[in-house]
């Protein structure tokens, strides 16, 4: 079956980086887009960024551009994403999804998610 497990998480302060980690199982990982998206308690969630299936193609959230990045391994079935310069308003649950197949963009509809791993940045 499918399976989404990220990693990386922590706590950390204003400014520092994390990378986190997603490893994907169950299915043809480089045949799909995958996501990352977070979700803070009582907050919408927010798209952070897309990636093809090739890992060509990136996009992001406005608030992540020109501090995250996505990127992938096809190789070894794992998405990544980069974050550098930390916010206290980073602060939130990070998952990763599988997009559903063919689609692709910041509002593409995901089909399994991983449980998350929670990012807090503050002082």
């Amino acid at each position: 079956q499918v399976q989404l497990v990220e990693s990386g998480g922590g706590s950390v302060h204003p400014g520092g980086s994390l990378r986190l980690s997603c490893a994907a199982s169950g299915f043809a990982f480089s045949d799909y887009g995958m996501t990352w998206f977070r979700q803070a308690p009582g907050k919408a969630r927010e798209t952070v960024a897309v990636i093809s299936p090739d890992g060509i193609r990136t996009d992001y959230g406005d608030f992540a551009k020109g501090r995250f990045t996505v990127s992938r391994s096809n190789a070894e079935n794992t998405v990544y994403l980069q974050m550098n310069d930390l916010r206290p308003d980073d602060t939130s649950l990070y998952h990763c999804a599988r997009l559903m197949f063919g689609r692709y963009g910041l509002a593409a509809p995901y089909e399994y998610r991983g449980p998350g791993t929670q990012v807090t940045v503050s002082s």
